[in-house]
């Protein structure tokens, strides 16, 4: 696969808008097509797209064995931006069972976030690759980015305990929540954060993994709402806040990670939906193995779309709790790069439905309706 790797400025962001703005004159083997599934393959060192039967129509990475910029090393996120694809490469930890093939105790690391083509080019980069860092143009573990309508980056910057928001034309840091590199749950202290997202009046939405908590702040760094106390010794309703988003009809859509749960809140935070991913003997949970699950949307179409990491499966779940469709099997980890129909999948730790942004952040404003995808729903 050929990369090239671009950092540019004012120039890349005039390519990247007229490429988000473009329609594909022809899907080769149905990329980018409505109704077709992103998928973050954590461990494969890959991000993958494949249709409605598993069918894999886009790879970024050379998979498991490779740990090189040619590949998203662990990563947790990935995201469609027009014809482009969003990613962060948040690295493997050390030590980890599920990837043998990183063999140095202190890990391997990516540190980067990447805005790629479909042809696998590199046209914008946050970050430097192996380089874990605060300063500027460094990241230390982003485990999830969101592209904003103004054409800045929202980037979740785990291990520097920060949320910032990045210009992609000068790779400037224009807002940032948390204090670089201090742990807590005080005022601008997070605690290990694992997501964010921009709401719809303007606030952020923040899922603080380690405080047990998701809590919405206000550009001034205000928070206004918060579920969970954010103190890790309180026996709170969620352990492990892996992801949340709020939907449109107020309610807010929780991964409790720890509890293998995923539950929907209303207003009031009384629970009004709840999914446990995996619970029988068959399970990673019952052997110790977590945290799972990782993410979970709400789809347009009523269903979850919930990535079970270390179950090693994507399923979607309509709201009788019934699994209508699945990638992956639950508890085999493989890597294939045709079909992840019945397995291929190692611990994916997110998947998106291509053009559907119900509960999320719509890249170019509105829903997202014709901005991202072709094809039917």
């Amino acid at each position: 696969m050929k990369i090239l790797v671009q950092i540019k400025a004012m120039a890349a962001v005039a390519f990247l808008v007229a490429a988000c703005s473009l329609s594909l004159s022809a899907q080769e083997k149905g990329f980018n097509k409505r109704g077709n599934t992103l998928i973050a393959d954590q461990f494969n060192n890959r991000v993958i797209e494949v249709d409605r039967q598993g069918n894999v129509v886009w790879q970024f990475g050379l998979g498991p064995a490779d740990f090189s910029p040619a590949s998203i090393i662990g990563t947790n996120d990935a995201q469609r931006v027009g014809d482009l694809t969003l990613m962060a490469g948040t690295g493997t930890p050390g030590g980890q069972p599920e990837a043998p093939n990183c063999t140095n105790p202190s890990g391997c690391p990516d540190n980067r976030v990447l805005l790629v083509d479909r042809d696998g080019n590199i046209v914008w980069q946050y970050g430097q690759f192996g380089v874990a860092g605060s300063g500027p143009d460094q990241l230390n573990v982003p485990v999830q980015n969101t592209w904003l309508p103004n054409r800045h980056v929202l980037i979740t910057d785990q291990a520097n305990e920060r949320v910032i928001e990045v210009d992609v034309a000068t790779k400037a840091i224009v807002w940032q929540y948390g204090t670089t590199g201090v742990s807590g749950n005080g005022p601008e202290q997070l605690n290990n954060p694992n997501s964010a997202e921009l709401l719809a009046n303007g606030h952020i939405l923040i899922s603080d993994e380690n405080n047990n908590r998701a809590l919405e702040v206000t550009r001034a760094g205000n928070i206004v709402w918060q579920y969970g106390s954010g103190d890790p010794n309180i026996n709170d309703p969620v352990s492990g806040v892996a992801f949340a988003s709020r939907l449109e009809n107020g309610h807010t859509l929780i991964t409790d990670s720890n509890h293998a749960r995923i539950v929907e809140i209303d207003r009031d935070k009384n629970v009004v939906w709840e999914y446990f991913t995996c619970t029988g003997s068959g399970c990673n949970l019952a052997r110790g193995t977590g945290p799972l699950p990782t993410r979970a949307l709400r789809l347009r179409n009523s269903h979850t779309l919930i990535s079970d990491q270390y179950n090693h499966r994507v399923i979607e779940v309509n709201h009788g709790k019934q699994i209508e469709r699945t990638f992956g099997k639950l508890g085999d980890l493989g890597y294939n790069t045709e079909s992840v129909a019945d397995g291929g999948l190692n611990s994916p730790y997110d998947a998106k439905r291509i053009g559907d942004y119900t509960g999320l952040t719509p890249p170019f404003g509105g829903d997202g309706e014709g901005d991202n995808g072709q094809g039917d729903d």
